[in-house]
């Protein structure tokens, strides 16, 4: 993907996501068709919230997927409309919700919702993925990095637990782990790829900022040499 093609996206993610989402009783429009696949559909962990994905199929192979959040009688569409089916992942008090969204080969974007007056609205004015990557590049060490295909950000499992599994005590609903990667079309003779691999940062819920925990310092120093040699 071209940073022209990117930025051009990522100027149309702001505009999607600054208009203000309304509550819809009837759910999607016409054309959409609920996804039967089970795991396409999520739950929060208080039960009261169900998120449904509806597929409709255009012309040329044009597929559109839309996400919708449902509790009880209501129903609120989580935006952006995409190409591509979504998995997400809730924090325990079920008042933050992450979509992990497939975006093309390779490559994935992260959204954030967070539930106000009762329903779940974008936390974020740009994706969280946008955000992410714009903290990549304002740190002196990672700044000078450019990618140009694969580029994917993850969120890493344990949102649930507070990454317990790492061994860390941190607070219940309060940070995200995010990994970065991507890939360089300028290397080497013999270097049949090269890139970012698995660059991790932590995303505060409470306070909005990013920051990397001394714990990652080494990996993410590997992270940015990664390469595989033919």
């Amino acid at each position: 993907m071209t940073v022209f093609s990117r930025a051009a996206r990522s100027l149309a993610l702001v505009l999607t996501l600054a208009a203000s989402p309304a509550l819809a009783a009837s759910g999607p429009p016409p054309g959409f068709t609920l996804s039967d696949d089970a795991d396409l559909a999520f739950a929060s962990p208080d039960g009261a919230t169900r998120l449904e994905q509806y597929m409709k199929e255009g012309e040329d192979f044009d597929i559109k997927w839309q996400v919708w959040a449902r509790r009880g009688q209501e129903m609120r569409e989580l935006k952006p409309e995409q190409g591509y089916p979504a998995g997400f992942r809730f924090t325990a008090d079920s008042q933050w919700l992450v979509r992990m969204q497939k975006t093309g080969s390779g490559e994935q974007d992260l959204f954030l919702y967070h539930v106000e007056n009762g329903a779940f609205v974008n936390a974020t004015k740009t994706s969280l993925s946008d955000l992410a990557w714009a903290y990549f590049h304002s740190r002196p060490d990672t700044r000078k990095m450019k990618l140009d295909y694969h580029i994917s950000a993850n969120l890493m499992k344990g949102t649930e637990d507070g990454y317990r599994w790492l061994g860390v005590d941190w607070p219940n609903n309060r940070y995200l782990l995010i990994s970065l990667s991507g890939e360089m079309d300028k290397h080497p003779k013999n270097v049949a790829v090269k890139g970012l691999a698995d660059w991790k940062c932590r995303y505060d819920l409470k306070t909005g900022k990013f920051d990397v925990p001394a714990m990652f310092a080494k990996g993410n120093a590997e992270a940015l040499r990664w390469e595989i040699k033919r």
